[in-house]
């Protein structure tokens, strides 16, 4: 790029040609140019770049999004897009992105003005969903190609794909196809022309199989033209669809050259609770747990447990270590003394556990699992908060929480498993509010918190979402998992899975008729197949959606799922499997502990309330990327590998690999007040020169896009959404 560009004497730009006949203007010329951090989203209010701005928004990467249908916008033009500072040529982006490859119109200056200005600065441009056509280098989608519906394709990376942007995946592509009565991707399959324009090509980094042809079309390419480099998108989607997610890391360092604040992981942990305790059971014959506060008083069954036996405990530590995924073990000590005192003083299972100790992690999930919110009313269901001679409600007291945390710390510490006593997660997330029955937090809770030094305290996703201050603590949302606590076998999962989701007409209960966030099923689940061909599918697939979508959050079970059938391996292995089989092995999962997740969300925050703020600057000149942000913050940065961090004297390594590049949270240095990153000369883009390269050729105004019903919204709800809970 920089040769090309010191090989025009002609500059693109009318603003531009102003400047060099000066003085300051000709010495701007002579000076590398500052490129200011930042994305320029243009949009359109369509799912493609609503889905890349959600991947924006996810990784902390700062952005200005210009809204099409807002009347009062801001004109794109070479002021709104660049400048000088300092003497300095300045582009106040890094890279653009269109809804297509012109959504401006016929002889739009926005659309000259966006050209000029990506040559003038060496900018790329991606179209976030666009339909083959000469204009963006491809053949219209005939003789041979495709335009139709996508739903269980399977694309691939191509060789030149994974040598560049899109090197950390394994190959294939898969396209969801969720819903046989809804289409949910649409798109274009074309091959490059044959005779492109001058000094034009079109490189293909994702392609499929061309129906009724042996021919290939691009999905995602690359079109360089004009001193310009443009991604080009040929099929539509949204933030939540797995085609998407797969291929939304190599749009992004694609667009920025792989330079840019913030930073995208995939990532997984698994947190086993009731660790030493018995779970109650679903009885099948009266829809409800003995034993649990699901079942009203008198119904007669007594209750079942479910409880690890030693040969599942021997199993637990060979698939951790099969698997290179480490469980964390959320356990509740004076289970196992229940045990022991009602078995002769023995507990097989607690001693293999303990033995293989090492194989986990050991998180305190309190001595004995009480509710430690209000004091429960379970003489009616569902249960209610009880209350005083005077109306207010009564709480489990401040005394019975921190008793409950310290026995259990002791009781660890005489067996030996090592415990960060930082982290908590109490019974059934209680304590916590609890709605609708406990609107509030316990006040007691806190100042329990308090005294016994906790600082990341687990919550319930799905009831609680956001991480917040509880006195000490701030929380760490879980996403609970619909395999449930009360199931040991597949069978009774199913049948419970049933009653949930079911008509009445169908036998089930019904909760899911009028519904805004779930819908039936059709039809009861099969009890003998039902496990594994419908709810694992589901179960791996929302899981996986989660570690796909840069979230950290861990997902929880119940140490009766890997008793009896084992029903959470299936789950598990298929989570694992299906992403072994996309990701190339330099994009692990990561797996965090618990407050390693909390510190990941609390830096989140901040960066995201700095970045929202205006409170960050960052600019690349040349090979060095200065970030200033307010003090105390840490800043997330995305570099190409090799980069280090300047220090006063010498430097220090930056960020950790993944995915081909290093990322990472750091702050400045000693006695510095903003970080200095250096970057490597090799395989890092050349800077450009602020000089043009013609006079910028805008494309053709992009025809309107189809945009299949099931693109615009997210997954479709269904059985998977809700989650039964436990005491």
């Amino acid at each position: 790029m920089r040769r090309m560009l010191l090989k025009s004497g002609v500059c693109g730009s009318a603003a531009v040609l102003a400047l060099v006949t000066s003085p300051i203007a000709a010495k701007a010329a002579t000076l590398e140019p500052r490129i200011d951090l930042k994305v320029l989203v243009v949009d359109d209010g369509g799912p493609a770049t609503g889905a890349i701005t959600a991947e924006l928004d996810s990784a902390g990467t700062p952005y200005t999004r210009v809204n099409l249908a807002d009347s009062g916008r801001p004109q794109i033009n070479a002021a709104f897009l660049s400048d000088t500072v300092s003497g300095r040529p300045r582009a106040k982006y890094q890279a653009v992105v269109l809804p297509n490859d012109n959504p401006f119109g016929a002889g739009s200056a926005e659309m000259t003005a966006l050209a000029t200005f990506e040559q003038t600065f060496g900018i790329r441009q991606a179209d976030a969903y666009t339909y083959a056509r000469p204009e963006v280098g491809l053949n219209y989608a005939q003789s041979p190609g495709y335009i139709g519906s996508l739903d269980g394709a399977t694309a691939q990376v191509t060789s030149t794909g994974k040598a560049g942007p899109f090197g950390y995946l394994d190959g294939n592509v898969p396209f969801e196809d969720n819903a046989p009565d809804v289409s949910e991707s649409y798109g274009y399959l074309a091959v490059p022309l044959a005779q492109q324009q001058a000094g034009a090509t079109f490189t293909s980094y994702v392609d499929a199989p061309i129906p009724g042809s042996s021919a290939r079309g691009s999905l995602v390419g690359e079109y360089a033209h004009d001193g310009r480099r443009e991604l080009v998108v040929n099929f539509v989607y949204n933030q939540y669809q797995e085609q998407y997610r797969l291929l939304t890391r190599g749009i992004v360092e694609w667009l920025t050259q792989g330079i840019h604040l913030g930073a995208d992981r995939n990532y997984f942990a698994v947190h086993i609770d009731d660790v030493f305790l018995g779970d109650d059971r679903w009885n099948t014959s009266l829809n409800c747990t003995p034993g649990d506060v699901d079942c009203a008083p008198g119904e007669g069954a007594t209750p079942d447990p479910i409880r690890m036996t030693p040969a599942d405990a021997q199993y637990a530590k060979q698939w951790s270590a099969g698997h290179g995924l480490t469980l964390d073990m959320v356990f509740n000590g004076g289970g196992s003394e229940d045990y022991k005192a009602e078995h002769g003083g023995a507990d097989p299972a607690a001693t293999q556990l303990i033995a293989d100790k090492n194989a986990y992690r050991w998180v305190n999930h309190t001595y004995q699992h009480p509710f430690l919110g209000c004091v429960q009313d379970v003489s009616v269901v569902p249960w209610k908060c009880s209350t005083d001679a005077s109306g207010k409600v009564k709480w489990v007291s401040q005394a019975d929480i921190t008793s409950q945390i310290t026995q259990n710390r002791t009781w660890a510490g005489g067996k030996g498993l090592a415990l960060d006593n930082t982290e908590l997660v109490t019974g059934e997330h209680s304590g916590m509010k609890v709605l609708p029955q406990q609107p509030t937090d316990n006040p007691n809770l806190a100042p329990s918190l308090n005294s016994t030094g906790v600082k990341w305290l687990a919550s319930d996703n799905s009831r609680d979402p956001q991480q917040r201050q509880i006195g000490s603590a701030l929380t760490a949302p879980r996403f609970p998992m619909n395999v449930y606590y009360n199931a040991g076998r597949a069978a009774e999962e199913v049948d419970e899975y049933n009653y949930i989701y079911t008509s009445r007409a169908n036998g089930g209960s019904g909760i899911c008729e009028g519904s805004a966030t779930t819908t039936c099923l059709s039809a009861p689940l099969d009890p003998q197949t039902g496990y594994t061909s419908y709810i694992v599918p589901l179960e791996s697939r929302i899981a996986l959606g989660h570690a796909l979508s840069n979230d950290p959050r861990p997902v929880y079970m119940h140490q009766s799922n890997l008793a009896e059938d084992r029903i959470a391996y299936p789950v598990l292995n298929k989570i694992l499997g299906d992403y072994s089989s996309l990701y190339a092995a330099n994009t692990p999962l990561v797996n965090l502990r618990l407050k390693d997740i909390g510190t990941e969300l609390k830096n989140r925050a901040a960066w995201a309330a700095a970045v929202k703020n205006n409170q960050v600057t960052a600019y690349r000149i040349g090979n060095t990327v200065t970030i200033t942000s307010p003090s105390g913050t840490q800043t997330s940065a995305t570099m190409p590998a090799g980069t280090t961090q300047q220090q006063l004297l010498g430097s220090t390594a930056f960020g950790t690999a993944y995915a081909g590049q290093l990322s990472g949270w750091t702050t400045p240095g000693l006695l510095q007040a903003s970080i200095t990153l250096q970057l490597t000369t090799q395989g890092t883009p050349a800077a450009p020169t602020a000089t043009g390269t013609g006079t910028a050729k805008a494309a053709a105004p992009a025809p309107a896009l189809r945009v299949p019903s099931g693109v615009a919204s997210p997954v479709p709800a269904g059985p998977g959404d809700t989650v039964r809970r436990k005491r």
